[in-house]
């Protein structure tokens, strides 16, 4: 994500509301005992997941990646007294601070955190959502959009996390396309394609897709 010019990201967040102590914890403890802390959402992603929320409204969001719950806490703000946000992620050795942070958020009650593989239990659940945020393995984004879009609500929308993929979408002729971004490229270029949708790519942060369902 280095590809966002330093200053710039960080004027952008200088004019954000201001992360809380919670927020702040979650980015020390992710950063100094979890692998690849830079997969968290942060400061500037976080706030717009949360004023997204606020503005949608929804009775049921669905998270696809929870890693340490920064995301999750963030959406689950936003949410009206009797909403709930499902979360699902694949690491269990994660599970202990993850509910640990949802507990400290005083929205343990309201948030589903569910432990296992995203594409076996999103068939399982009734739905329907009326927004998803999609922040898993990039290899299954297609697949996680397939299993989603009839499950959403006309109006619903679906967020999709790295869709910039730090720049490497940008492909030159004759480059060699390793398979995670080739995954972005045909997950971006089907939502673009998908007449149920309208859509926007935003260069927030890694990029954010904004897809949201008209029929």
């Amino acid at each position: 994500m280095e590809f966002i010019d330093e200053a710039i990201l960080t004027y952008c967040e200088d004019h954000t509301s201001n992360e809380d102590d919670l927020l702040l914890k979650i980015t020390r403890e992710t950063q100094a005992k979890v692998m690849m802390p830079r997969m968290i959402s942060g400061h500037l992603q976080g706030k717009m997941l949360e004023l997204f929320t606020k503005m949608q409204n929804p009775t049921t969001i669905l998270e696809i990646g929870t890693y340490t719950g920064y995301s999750g806490i963030c959406m689950a703000r936003g949410l009206g007294k009797d909403s709930k946000l499902i979360t699902l992620d694949i690491n269990d050795e994660l599970e202990t601070m993850v509910r640990g942070f949802f507990e400290e958020s005083g929205l343990a009650d309201q948030i589903d955190y569910r432990l296992g593989n995203a594409l076996e239990i999103i068939p399982t659940l009734p739905g329907p959502f009326d927004m998803v945020f999609i922040d898993a393995d990039k290899i299954n984004y297609r697949n996680y959009y397939d299993l989603i879009i009839d499950k959403l609500n006309p109006g619903g929308i679906i967020l999709a996390d790295n869709v910039l993929w730090s720049g490497k979408i940008l492909v030159e002729e004759g480059q060699k396309i390793d398979k995670d971004t080739q995954a972005i490229l045909d997950f971006n270029r089907m939502v673009q394609n998908d007449p149920r949708v309208e859509n926007a790519l935003l260069p927030i942060r890694d990029g954010v897709m904004m897809a949201r369902k008209i029929q």
